[in-house]
């Protein structure tokens, strides 16, 4: 059977490709694998109307195999790596497809670190969705709801900040109607900030639409309109953040990581020179941590990938240029709310405004492109795309760089071109994504 997984678990539209009966067989097959010491599962989700579905089937199968299931109801994922660990549980899984639109849903699964499972897991639990041991009787599992999971991942948060106050700071908080609706609102009302929500109802059917961390028209207006000091989004399950200045530029997730590599390597923080990305991340922020003697180190799409190659550099900070921030010290998974209070916590120490730390990280051009296709697999067979891409990048010579990939979430070819010229990149990005739309479309 081909893998079922992704870059960040399974997804699909609900109820047609993650239906009720795949949802129970992934319960079944996860929990037959994954779930060897306390057989204990913790079980998320975000606010999508086939949440509630696929919770009861997914318990379902973990149950049916003799797991307890612990469900936290409506949560980030971060919380969900978080609770795994202060449980002592042995595995978690999340319902969400993230950034995705309402239709979709998703599943994913962390082990007992709060670490995503490693893509060999995946396969495996894809080879055995029709191939598991039922328990029977009284050897089944138990369903039950975890008590305050959402005010003790809270707690968490507040705890892991040392000395803050935003007396007197007006924020604009984007929760995307999605799982941070609460909890996000709540802890920076912890430190007095003045809150401002958007998007805070936790509308499934809203969830991602033209808000949040990848739709930041509405949060730049707002800004402006209430005259506030910053503009926080996250997306529909919290796992990524986007900031927006007062004066209304985007603070993405490599000008994040660089305030944070900086902060804490001038501060004696940074134990280890190291910080991890992707391939998708800027050249602009290698350029700047190398000036600071520290070395930035590329991996493929994914904040599982980044994850893994930070234990093996022992790498405290990490992350995507799309919002994913990884911090060793506290979490093993991105985390929109505490990269956010992070780094209000980076400004009040040193008395710099968010947007003069971002500035000091220099940013090359960077055109992108999502194209939309039927027929993803077919892009990695053509060896005709292949050499007009080749093409392209030797007229681009040595001063940039183009990434085409498949997207590990969507039905989409992302295109990425960066160069020190704007109009030469963006004349390239558009060449390679109408040649792609042209062959493949």
């Amino acid at each position: 059977m081909k893998n079922l997984f992704g870059t960040d678990g399974v997804r699909g539209v609900a109820n047609e490709e993650l239906t009720s009966e795949l949802a129970l067989k992934l319960g079944c097959a996860a929990g037959d694998l994954i779930c060897r010491g306390t057989r204990k599962v913790i079980i998320g989700r975000d606010t999508r109307l086939s949440g509630p579905m696929l919770t009861a089937s997914l318990s379902a199968g973990f149950a049916s195999v003799g797991i307890d299931v612990q469900l936290a109801e409506i949560i980030p994922t971060p919380a969900i790596s978080f609770l795994i660990q202060d449980e002592r549980a042995d595995c978690g899984a999340m319902i969400s497809a993230s950034h995705n639109p309402p239709q979709d849903n998703g599943i994913k699964f962390f082990d007992d670190h709060g670490h995503k499972i490693p893509a060999a897991a995946e396969e495996e639990i894809t080879r055995r969705l029709d191939s598991y041991f039922h328990r029977s009787g009284t050897a089944v599992g138990n369903i039950t709801t975890l008590e305050a999971a959402s005010s003790r991942y809270a707690a968490f948060l507040v705890g892991t900040i040392q000395k803050i106050d935003l007396a007197g700071m007006k924020i604009i908080v984007d929760c995307a109607h999605g799982a941070t609706c609460k909890i996000a609102p709540h802890v920076l009302q912890h430190f007095n900030a003045n809150v401002i929500e958007l998007n805070t109802s936790p509308v499934g059917e809203q969830i991602n639409v033209e808000c949040g961390s990848n739709s930041l028209a509405s949060l730049r207006k707002a800004v402006f309109d209430q005259r506030a000091d910053l503009g926080i989004a996250f997306d529909g399950d919290g796992d990524r953040v986007m900031l927006v200045s007062a004066t209304g530029e985007v603070i993405d997730g490599d000008q994040m990581m660089g305030i944070i590599a900086l902060y804490m390597k001038r501060n004696n923080g940074l134990t280890s020179p190291v910080v991890v990305a992707t391939i998708m991340s800027n050249l602009g922020l290698e350029r700047t941590l190398r000036q600071e003697g520290i070395t930035l180190i590329r991996t493929a799409v994914g904040d599982r990938n980044v994850s893994q190659e930070m234990i093996t550099r022992h790498a405290q900070v990490g992350g995507e240029r799309s919002g994913h921030i990884i911090f060793r010290d506290h979490s093993s998974t991105g985390d929109g709310i505490l990269t956010a209070i992070q780094l209000l916590e980076i400004s009040h120490a040193s008395g710099t405004d968010l947007t003069d730390l971002a500035a000091e990280i220099e940013t090359v051009p960077q055109k992108s492109l999502d194209i939309p296709l039927k027929k993803r697999s077919s892009f990695r067979k053509s060896a005709e795309i292949e050499r007009f891409i080749v093409q392209e990048k030797e007229s681009l010579g040595d001063a940039g760089r183009i990434v085409v990939r498949s997207s590990g979430t969507q039905p989409l070819i992302r295109v990425m071109v960066e160069g020190e010229n704007e109009a030469q990149i963006d004349a390239i990005a558009n060449r390679i994504g109408a040649y792609i739309t042209e062959k493949l479309g």
